[in-house]
């Protein structure tokens, strides 16, 4: 264990990010050259090796915290990096990517400020690299069954490398040109370096994984065909379906999806584009929607040198505080500044969002390209606009981040396999991540109940959610591929398909 009065004796020290001038002029991670040691050795010393660790139920993964702590805290990478190995497929993604709700539910977090788990994930997972402790596992034997996975995102490929690795024989279809999903052309490189995710894909590659670019499955690729070469099939296509804003204006030219404008940006790091189809540069840009996504374009449009960017939230402003309707453990709505906002509150000197507000509609000139945004006041739990609150800010480039609402509806894929919709536009599936199909139409289509061998993973299923559920969604759909393709498994199932978030 750690010193058990470490806690008392070191305050909480989180790594620091590097300044915002420097991070703005470039693309790389907020962290980048950023000493992780000894700060996280030092800060890991601080957890309290918990009788029963509260942050195991705060990451749906069940990683083992208290274990790896203690090593980071001795400096013995290789033992730390098997018990963070043990849990999670690509801690190197997790420990840049996930909000850490394992930290809000540290024990530490009763009273005083919780261990940085986040930090010293990360840190563990750069040894895994740096040490050379990332070596190929492929299997000993092949179990003479074949897995087709649909979707590299991260659901897609946890589920991959754990069906790989038990045996099975697995090709994993993506629609787009490279692997990696939302990982590759969602993420912006400034939290999280494709490098990471080109060399955990290097390392499936050599277990025996196979990767297809490229393949519309439903589309130009048959179902059939695939389902007669593979004894099973992964479904993680990802929550994809992106949801409008139906208000005056929105047909004016420079509204777009936040992911169009996330993905060409990153196509330009990956050297398609020499600059984005779609940029902010020298523009007022206005984000709509207050969540990850948002922040994500904030941070995007800094860099690409905005003249000015305003995110509106519909949600108003939480407090500095835990509400009392949301105690610990569980991960609570407070006010929270990303890297993007401190990188705006940097540049503007104030926080770039405004809270409680909605779109009212859209006004253009006269070549139909918009130029401003007509926004206003919302009551907090009801939604519905304020009098006399109305207000116009310029806006030349809109960004639309509200989220998604399931899969996309109505594709080859959908219809082909005959999947139906739960009641929250996911991808229905029974308790054992089966997807389960509609019923017979006009005789022609397949029966109701589970579909044989095809299983639903990650957001397709669970509608959208953080990397470390959509990890511990693949490993558990492995887990169930394998018990149906053998009988039995040995592999982790860390959730069920019903288990959600804490809540009060």
């Amino acid at each position: 264990m750690t010193d058990p009065h470490g806690f008392l004796k070191v305050p909480r020290r989180p790594v620091p990010a590097r300044a915002v001038e420097e991070r703005l002029s470039d693309w790389h991670e907020v962290y980048a050259g950023q000493a992780l040691l000894p700060l996280v050795a030092e800060q890991a010393g601080r957890c309290m090796d918990c009788g029963i660790p509260f942050c195991h139920s705060g990451c749906p993964l069940g990683n083992l915290i208290p274990e790896w702590n203690a090593y980071a805290t001795r400096g013995n990478w290789r033992a730390a990096a098997e018990r963070l190995h043990a849990t999670n497929n690509f801690p190197e993604f997790t420990g840049r990517l996930c909000p850490a709700p394992c930290e809000d539910a540290c024990v530490l977090a009763i009273n005083a400020d919780p261990v940085t788990i986040k930090n010293v994930e990360q840190a563990i997972a750069d040894q895994i690299w740096e040490q050379g402790y990332a070596s190929p596992h492929p299997p000993e034997r092949l179990s003479g069954k074949s897995v087709a996975v649909i979707g590299s995102g991260p659901a897609g490929l946890a589920a991959a490398q754990q069906l790989t690795r038990i045996g099975h024989t697995v090709a994993v279809y993506e629609r787009a040109d490279r692997i990696g999903g939302l990982l590759r052309y969602g993420i912006p490189a400034f939290k999280l370096e494709k490098q990471h995710l080109d060399r955990r894909i290097a390392q499936m590659r050599a277990e025996g994984t196979k990767f297809r670019t490229g393949v519309d499955v439903g589309g130009e690729a048959e179902v059939t065909e695939l389902r007669r070469r593979h004894d099973a099939m992964v479904v993680a296509v990802g929550a994809t379906e992106r949801r409008e804003l139906p208000v005056t204006g929105r047909e004016l030219r420079g509204i777009h999806q936040a992911m169009e404008y996330l993905t060409l940006a990153n196509r330009v790091g990956e050297g398609d584009y020499a600059s984005p189809p779609v940029t902010a540069e020298g523009k007022h840009v206005v984000i709509v929607g207050g969540g990850d996504t948002g922040s994500d374009c904030l941070g995007t449009a800094l860099r690409q040198g905005a003249a000015s960017v305003v995110q509106l939230d519909i949600n108003p402003e939480p407090g500095d505080a835990r509400p009392d309707t949301e105690p610990w453990p569980i991960y609570p709505k407070v006010y929270r500044i990303s890297h993007a906002h401190e990188e705006a509150r940097g540049r503007a000197g104030t926080d770039p969002r405004f809270f409680s507000s909605a779109t009212l509609r859209f006004e253009g000139d006269a070549a139909g390209q918009v130029r401003a945004l007509h926004l206003t006041e919302v009551e907090p739990s009801a939604r519905r606009p304020r009098p006399d609150t109305e207000r116009v800010i310029p806006a030349e480039l809109v960004l639309l981040a509200l989220g998604f609402s399931g899969p996309e509806r109505g594709t080859g894929l959908m219809t082909q396999l005959g999947l139906t919709l739960d009641a929250r536009g996911n991808f229905a599936r029974d308790t054992g991540f089966a997807a389960v199909r509609g019923e017979r139409t006009n005789g022609a289509g397949p029966d109701a109940g589970a579909a044989d061998g095809v299983f639903v993973a990650g957001d397709a299923g669970r509608g959208q959610s953080l990397v470390v559920w959509a990890i511990a969604e693949g490993r558990a759909a492995a887990a169930a591929t394998d018990r149906y393709l053998t009988g039995s498994t040995a592999l982790p199932a860390p959730i069920a398909p019903t288990d959600r978030p804490l809540v009060a």
